[in-house]
């Protein structure tokens, strides 16, 4: 898939400007790094790059380099790996090698760093560092791109600060001249942060901690069958010394019973707690129990809670059969998810534009994510405020150690431990019928959140499923039926859509009817892809008022929003809708207007991803092929493209990016360039399923298969319903257990304001139709009305999709000539704004 060192300049490999050029203002490369701005190729020539991974490892580590390496030589200068990290920049040598672009072809889908990382005592001392200034002026570097934590990017920064007086004391002795001292003065610096703890100030998620989660949830999952068997408890100790990220997002997404973090220990009762918490579970008729234990798991007095101290309680105090498991480095192992090659891929191209936007006077800078956007944030100012969390969390003030963890991790917590409490106060959840005498505590209380009146006992909440399967319903579903019982609502589950609402089909949901439910692919509720107005808003409208409904959640795809929107748009002529209604978008095919990412498709690209690798792996040996693969998606190009990223992909064709016979012409000659100059062994297409009703998956297999003999042999492959399969993965199931409970607590505060003197709730609202959307960094409820003229109905898309920014960059990293690429980000400070990424 990754194409050969030399450079093409054939007419088979140059696309218009015109395609590949998703700039939202048409401007020239005047002051790069302001978002906006074009990039064309061979800008930055005679430069050099040098690029090194430092510290513990993590996936993801080399598509960031991947990216490094390619976008450099787009832009037009060198780029050398400098092996080892801090080792190898002292020892130089055969340490210090120029980069090809061969060099890093099939590296996108291995875990770890295949230019090695080590810690490096020598570069601590000045000494250490002047014979690595020597290195790099040798090999003409004077720009750096590291990839490590905040230890390996405090040491870049101070190696920057002393750069000037490094070099001249390498002039004064003789090492280099004076040319050489003049030519490199400045030393350029841009840091990623790659670590699967998450625990960097400045960026949404770092790089490896996706993937760490992933590995986390299958052992979970893996353990949970054998504990059901044999009515076990496990303690399972996962990595973060100093951040509880992994093991808190690791107990949402995994239903765990408990969990110890550092910034949050667990009161001094907490034995007491524990024990009478897991003893009212098993009294409900639980056979298993999971708790998670941070490495760095401290209590209230800084004393260590180590996995031994949890194992023996359980062991002693309650006779339950417990076992540890320890995950140890199997975090750090294993093939990178979609999330991490991605997060890699773009942190890296844009690495090197922040290198060519350096001057002098610019701060070193981070590469962050946030949301859907790249920026650049000061490296010294988020390496001190993620010290200043450890000082806090030294000097016992635990609550700010959360708050400056940011707003996300914040919002994790309290979500945790909303639901990790055993029940809700309502008497109409009943006990088992297991045998009183076992028996040994009464129920544990948990208090309503929300202030309501006397008629909150009476108010019913409902929620249903609409579209297509994906992963995460069931997430959203339990999250829904919990946060709702604890708020004093009465919840009911409508099954199969309108059609079960229409049939009567509506349950009373309980507290434990949806117990493991976060990590269960499909929708337990029924699912069917249909509109309001092919059922009839009449009928509707009198189910609503038989089953009393006072507030209403759509899970789905396009045909939830599609029947919200009929749903508001009828509401004058049906008083009975005119309840609050809010939409959670969840498809595979993330083409739903109001929302950035949509439930779901994070599983799906996974899944694809997973595919791709299978395919690849299963030519070699053989000779050479092009695979041409067909994933779904209806018109929305966002799982094509983002799964090219992913998986290294050649071209993925898209609805919403036109093409025709020659533009396949072009890409089979690429693609011959590319096997006959580099060897490369294979190649591999994507298609969305509606990207052009001629050009079908069958006629571009036929079409590749017959210009690209004999160089290479094509194969189709149509993924088909793999990919809607599969288990949650742990952005879906903590992205669907937070839009549930954002959902229900706008909800909740929607009925109280619109709950009249004789208890019927009546809003006459526009704005109490609504969609909740992921939208940059927030959460955000849009009225499914003000989305209308956001939308493409006819094609069932929103007329405008951030993710085509990263067209160009796709076609950059598989050697395709794009005349110009946009620059996304710039320098931004630490926003200590509140926000809900996750």
């Amino acid at each position: 898939m990754d194409g050969a060192d030399t450079q093409m300049s054939s007419p088979a490999s140059v696309r218009s400007a015109r395609k590949y050029s998703f700039s939202r203002k048409q401007s020239v490369m005047a002051e790069p790094g302001k978002e906006g701005q074009s990039v064309v190729p061979g800008v930055w020539a005679g430069n050099t790059i040098g690029v090194f991974t430092s510290g513990g490892d993590s996936q993801g580590m080399n598509a960031a380099v991947r990216a490094v390496v390619r976008m450099g030589f787009y832009v037009g200068s060198k780029v050398y790996f400098i092996k080892e990290g801090y080792q190898g920049m002292v020892d130089g040598g055969d340490n210090i090698v120029e980069a090809t672009w061969a060099s890093v072809s099939g590296i996108l889908q291995m875990g770890g760093t295949v230019i090695g990382s080590a810690r490096c005592k020598g570069f601590r001392e000045r000494s250490g560092r002047l014979i690595a200034a020597n290195n790099l002026i040798k090999k003409g570097i004077s720009n750096l791109v590291v990839i490590g934590g905040d230890g390996s990017l405090t040491g870049a920064d101070c190696f920057r600060q002393e750069w000037g007086g490094l070099l001249d004391e390498l002039l004064s002795t003789g090492k280099i001249s004076q040319e050489e001292r003049e030519k490199y003065k400045h030393l350029n610096i841009v840091g990623m942060v790659g670590s699967i703890d998450n625990d960097f100030c400045g960026t949404d998620m770092t790089i490896g901690t996706d993937s760490a989660l992933h590995r986390i949830i299958e052992a979970v999952d893996a353990i949970a069958t054998t504990a059901l068997s044999h009515q076990r408890a496990f303690v399972m100790e996962v990595m973060g010394r100093h951040c509880g990220y992994l093991a808190l997002v690791g107990a949402l997404a995994t239903e765990a019973d408990w969990v110890f973090i550092p910034e949050w220990p667990p009161e001094d009762n907490w034995k007491e707690t524990l024990c009478k918490k897991l003893v009212a579970e098993r009294n409900l008729g639980q056979r298993l129990n999971i708790i998670l234990v941070a490495e760095g798991a401290i209590d209230r007095h800084g004393n260590p809670i180590t996995s031994e101290i949890v194992q023996h309680l359980l062991s002693t105090e309650l006779k339950i059969d417990t076992r540890v498991t320890v995950l140890g480095h199997v975090q750090r192992g294993g093939s990178p998810s979609a999330f991490d090659r991605i997060l890699g891929s773009r942190m890296g191209a844009e690495a090197v534009l922040a290198l060519i936007d350096a001057s002098p006077d610019t701060p070193a800078c981070v590469i962050s994510i946030e949301g859907n956007s790249t920026v650049r944030v000061p490296l010294m100012e988020c390496v001190e405020r993620t010290k200043e969390v450890q000082a806090c969390m030294d000097k016992k003030n635990f609550e700010e150690a959360v708050r400056l963890r940011g707003k996300s991790f914040q919002n994790n917590l309290n979500t945790y431990r909303l639901l990790s409490k055993l029940r809700p106060p309502s008497s109409h959840v009943k006990p088992s019928s297991h045998d009183d005498s076992k028996r040994k505590l009464s129920w544990i209380k948990v208090q309503p959140s929300f202030p309501f009146t006397d008629h909150k006992n009476h108010r019913n909440l409902a929620i249903m499923n609409i579209g297509a399967p994906a992963c995460g319903m069931n997430a959203a579903v339990r999250s829904f039926v919990r946060i709702s019982l604890t708020r004093g609502f009465r919840v009911l589950g409508i099954h199969d859509s309108f059609d079960g609402l229409i049939r009567g089909d509506v349950v009373s949901m309980t507290w434990s009817q949806v117990q493991g439910w976060a990590g269960k692919g499909g929708s337990f509720l029924g699912t069917k892809k249909q509109w309001a107005n092919d059922v009839g808003v009449g009928k509707i409208a009198a189910k609503f008022t038989e089953f009393k409904i006072d507030g209403l959640m759509i899970v789905g795809g396009f045909e939830a929003y599609h029947s919200a929107l009929q749903l508001a748009e009828a509401r004058e002529h049906f008083p009975a809708l005119a309840i609050p209604i809010v939409v959670i978008p969840c498809t595979i095919s993330n083409n739903i207007p109001g929302s950035d990412f949509s439930l779901g498709a994070d599983t799906a690209l996974n899944e694809i991803t997973d595919i791709c690798d299978r395919i690849k792996q299963s030519a070699t040996g053989t000779k050479r092929r092009v695979f041409v693969a067909e994933t779904m998606g209806g018109y929305c190009g966002y799982l094509a493209t983002l799964a090219g990223l992913a998986s290294g992909a050649d071209a993925a064709y898209i609805y919403e990016e036109k093409f025709g016979v020659n533009d396949l012409k072009q890409d089979v000659e690429h693609l011959k360039d590319k096997i006959l100059t580099a060897n490369v062994q294979r190649g591999l297409i994507l298609r969305n399923e509606k990207a052009n009703h001629n050009y079908n998956t069958d006629f571009i297999t036929r079409l590749f298969a017959e210009e690209g003999y004999p160089t290479f042999t094509t194969r189709m492959n149509v993924l088909g319903h793999m990919q809607q399969g599969g288990y949650p993965s742990p952005f879906d199931r903590n992205y669907g257990t937070k839009m549930a409970a954002k959902g229900v607590e706008w909800l909740a505060e929607m009925v109280e304001q619109f709950l009249d003197s004789s208890g019927v709730v009546r809003t006459g609202n526009a704005d109490t139709v609504v969609l909740l959307g992921m939208m940059r960094r927030h959460l955000t409820f849009t009225p499914v009305e003000e989305l209308k003229e956001e939308t493409n109905f006819e094609k069932r898309i929103p007329k405008d999709q951030w993710w085509l920014k990263l067209r160009p960059l796709l076609r950059i990293l598989a050697k395709h000539t794009v005349v110009a690429y946009e620059m996304e980000s710039e320098m931004v400070n630490i926003d200590e704004e509140d926000d809900d990424s996750f």
